[in-house]
């Protein structure tokens, strides 16, 4: 394939400098046209990121990321995936260079092989089955099988999209990634350890 003058640039300086990151971070971006959608990031580095979406976007379309951990990015849509889209990181040398000890940190801290944020231990529930409700009132039982105070990993028949906001048991959450045996579930607010068990077990009225 012919190299362009753009990946003479990042192959001479960027590469040199920064390395691409292999790591599942979540976020929203916003398109040209103001909406916003959830999104998963696989691989990034201090100039380049690739996003997991649901919506697709443009070559060349402006887009600005708001990640956890990393904060907001900005950046031009260049290269489309089948699940999503490659994106070119603009920003000064002073915010790549943050971005770059914001990856190093997450690196080392072990977080970005885990299925959710782990600033949380572990807890393990005392009734591990609990439900799982849509905003729309459909209920599906389910069974927690990864839990901390910030979010939990269920085992559940359907998949909800990515963005999708639910209630477990009592506790309000949005589902922010997909495994084989069902959805991850980040919680809208940090969950107290002596009462998450009885928040599992309690229904959220149906909006």
């Amino acid at each position: 394939m012919m190299s362009t003058a753009h990946d003479h640039v990042r192959s001479g300086s960027e590469r040199r400098t920064f390395q691409r990151v292999p790591i599942r971070v979540y976020g929203r971006y916003m398109l040209e046209d103001r909406t916003e959608h959830p999104c998963q990031v696989t691989e990034i580095s201090p100039g380049n990121a690739a996003l997991i979406t649901d919506r697709a976007a443009s070559l060349g379309e402006k887009v600005i990321a708001y990640l956890e951990h990393l904060g907001r990015i900005e950046g031009v849509v260049t290269r489309l995936l089948d699940d999503g889209f490659a994106m070119t990181i603009l920003a000064s040398d002073r915010k790549k260079d943050k971005l770059a000890a914001q990856l190093t940190w997450l690196a080392n801290k072990h977080e970005l092989d885990l299925p959710e944020d782990r600033r949380h231990e572990r807890i393990a529930p005392r009734n591990p089955i609990s439900v799982l409700q849509l905003d729309d009132g459909r209920q599906y039982q389910c069974r927690i099988i990864d839990l901390s105070m910030s979010g939990a990993g269920v085992e559940l028949e359907v998949r909800p999209a990515l963005g999708t906001h639910v209630s477990l048991g009592s506790m309000r959450g949005v589902v922010v990634r997909h495994f084989d045996e069902g959805v991850a579930i980040e919680f809208a607010a940090v969950q107290r350890r002596d009462s998450i068990d009885d928040a599992l077990e309690q229904r959220h009225p149906a909006a």
